[in-house]
C-alpha cells in the first residue's frame, strides 16, 4: 500500500472499530504513517478484504501487522505451490533468465499470476506429451518453455518434432554405421580430413531404420 491509501483504510476499519482511528488529526497522520510502513507490500485490495475478515471473527481492534502477516502467510502459500518453471529466454543469456525467473517469482507472489503447480504440468494430454519427451530426452521442461527455447535448441527441438508426429525418435539408438556409430543422443557424422568430423543435418537411414525396429 502507498501513504495516500492508507487513510482510506483506516476509514474503513473505524466503521467497524472507531477505536482504531484517533480524533487528533496529527494522531491520525503518525497512526497513517506507521501503518504504511508496516504494510508497504501489502495490496491495498487485500488490505481491504482483511479489515473485514478481522472483525468477523474477532472483537479485537485491529493492528497492521495482522494484516501483514496473513499477508505473508498467503505469499508463502502461494510460492510454495509454485514449481518455478524455467523462464522462456535462452539459457545461456544469465541475465535475462534471471530477470524473467525474478519477475515470475514477483507476479506470483503479488497474486499477478497463479502459481505453476505441479498438478497441471502432470495431468492431461500435456502431461503424456512430457511423458514421451521423458522417455527419449530424459530431463524434464515444461512443454510451454520447450517450444519456446526451440530456436535455441535446435537438436532437441528436431527430436521433439519427431515424437509428435509419432516417427521413431532415432537418436534414441546407437547408429549402426560402420563410419558413424554416433552414441544415444549424439547427432550422426561423416569422417573429415584427417581426425575430423562433419555433422549431418538428419541422422543416417539405417539409424531410423534400427530406431523403427527398437520401437516395434
Amino acid at each position: 500500500m502507498t501513504p495516500d491509501q492508507i487513510p482510506q483504510l483506516l476509514k474503513q476499519v473505524s466503521y467497524a472499530d472507531p477505536r482504531v482511528l484517533p480524533e487528533d488529526p496529527k494522531e491520525v497522520a503518525g497512526l497513517a504513517a506507521l501503518w504504511a510502513t508496516v504494510l508497504a507490500d501489502v495490496p491495498v485490495e487485500f488490505a481491504m478484504q482483511a479489515v473485514g475478515i478481522h472483525y468477523a471473527r474477532s472483537p479485537y481492534p485491529i493492528k497492521p501487522s495482522d494484516i501483514s502477516t496473513r499477508w505473508q502467510a498467503v505469499v508463502r502459500d502461494r510460492m510454495q505451490r509454485d514449481v518455478d518453471p524455467a523462464p522462456p529466454v535462452d539459457p545461456d543469456n544469465e541475465s535475462a533468465y534471471r530477470h524473467a525467473l525474478a519477475a515470475h517469482r514477483r507476479a506470483v507472489a503479488t497474486g499477478q499470476e497463479p502459481p505453476v503447480e505441479h498438478h497441471a504440468l502432470t495431468a492431461g494430454p500435456a502431461a503424456a506429451e512430457a511423458d514421451r519427451r521423458r522417455a527419449v530426452i530424459g530431463k524434464y521442461i515444461p512443454i510451454a518453455v520447450d517450444d519456446a527455447l526451440a530456436a535455441y535448441r535446435p537438436q532437441r527441438a528436431a527430436r521433439l518434432a519427431v515424437l509428435r508426429e509419432g516417427r521413431p525418435d532415432a537418436l534414441a539408438v546407437p547408429c549402426p554405421v560402420e563410419t558413424c556409430r554416433a552414441a544415444v543422443g549424439t547427432a550422426c557424422t561423416r569422417p573429415g580430413k584427417g581426425q575430423t568430423r562433419h555433422r549431418l543435418a538428419g541422422p543416417h537411414p539405417s539409424r531410423v531404420d534400427y530406431a523403427a525396429e527398437r520401437a516395434a
